[in-house]
């Protein structure tokens, strides 16, 4: 049965193959050029240094050593990101591979086998449809599962000079935390089970594929807006709303929420991210914000530091593979139990 299904998707797998290969291509000469320009510029020995400045002045009155180090390393990361923010942008597009795999991969899977009745003739074969399932199920998702780690990693390693120089910004706002570490391998596992139980129920290969499309994106945009946030307690930040102090943008953190706030937690700036101006501060509220006191607003942030985010990361994975099993053992159900003859 094992040979039986990979001679059915033998093309299919290498297809994926040569597709990561031309990827790798790509990626691994940009990655060169990037660690190169990386190295030259410094921003590996001032990077480590200047990360762990949490805050900074950038008012007069003497910024410090500390500050002098942020300000000069984050003028070459500037610098770096300008001539390579590009290749970040181009690398979005690689935020559909996981969907890729559910439609042309998982959809097809089951409802092809039914709308051309090539099932039939391997039940009848003393094959059952368990045993048919779970051969069809196990050897197409470890293949899955190994083609999104070696994306996953690949992605990672391509990356991490430009999200190293990018600092705060590289995870917030942006999919960038949907391309790294090993989300990938949970999306695309999901898109494929996905796939394999619409298949098995609509029977037909072009509904399966409409389904995979509107439940993977509706599915990933509930845990992005709604469950990612929730899945730790993020820190909190404080710091004046006017005034010289704010948060050193070197510093890897994955902003969560932020915005200006009033004296009794109520939120002020209608959603504006990292707001760090005095523009909250007048008549209006009573009062003055002399370097942010006087009627008390303040810039709040909530984030999850650097070190944090893989623990995050692999929950989401661990989530996300799970709705994938659950999935796949509703298709098996459902293969096992309908008349599908």
């Amino acid at each position: 049965m094992i040979w039986l299904v990979w001679r059915q998707h033998r093309l299919q797998a290498l297809f994926a193959v040569l597709g990561l290969a031309v990827l790798a291509a790509f990626l691994v000469p940009t990655s060169l050029q990037m660690r190169h320009a990386f190295d030259r510029a410094g921003l590996d020995d001032c990077l480590p240094k200047a990360s762990r400045v949490q805050v900074v002045q950038t008012g007069p009155g003497g910024p410090g050593q500390d500050n002098d180090l942020v300000a000069a390393c984050k003028e070459r990361a500037d610098r770096f990101t300008s001539r390579f923010g590009y290749l970040g942008n181009v690398g979005v597009l690689l935020w559909f591979l996981p969907l890729l795999a559910g439609l042309f991969w998982g959809a097809p899977l089951v409802a092809r086998e039914l709308e051309h009745g090539t099932h039939r003739l391997v039940w009848t074969q003393g094959v059952s449809r368990t045993r048919w399932a779970l051969a069809k199920f196990g050897l197409v998702g470890g293949g899955v599962v190994l083609l999104a780690a070696g994306f996953a990693l690949l992605v990672t390693w391509w990356r991490l000079p430009l999200d190293q120089a990018a600092g705060r910004q590289y995870l917030s706002p942006g999919p960038i935390y949907d391309l790294i570490g090993p989300v990938p391998i949970g999306y695309a596992l999901f898109a494929v089970a996905l796939g394999v139980l619409a298949g098995a129920l609509t029977r037909r290969t072009q509904a399966a594929m409409a389904v995979t499309l509107v439940g993977f994106l509706v599915t990933r945009i509930v845990v992005e807006f709604m469950v990612r946030p929730n899945l730790l307690s993020p820190a909190r930040r404080i710091f004046p709303v006017a005034g010289t102090t704010m948060p050193n943008e070197l510093v890897r953190d994955w902003i969560v929420r932020a915005g200006v706030y009033s004296a009794t937690g109520r939120r002020l700036d209608g959603g504006t991210l990292g707001a760090y101006s005095s523009q909250y501060c007048g008549p209006q509220l009573s009062g003055k914000c002399d370097a942010g006191q006087g009627v008390g607003t303040y810039n709040q942030e909530l984030f999850f530091s650097s070190d944090r985010i893989w623990l995050v990361q692999g929950i989401e994975t661990a989530l996300f593979v799970a709705l994938a099993v659950l999935l796949l053992l509703a298709a098996v159900q459902w293969i096992r139990r309908r008349r599908l003859a």
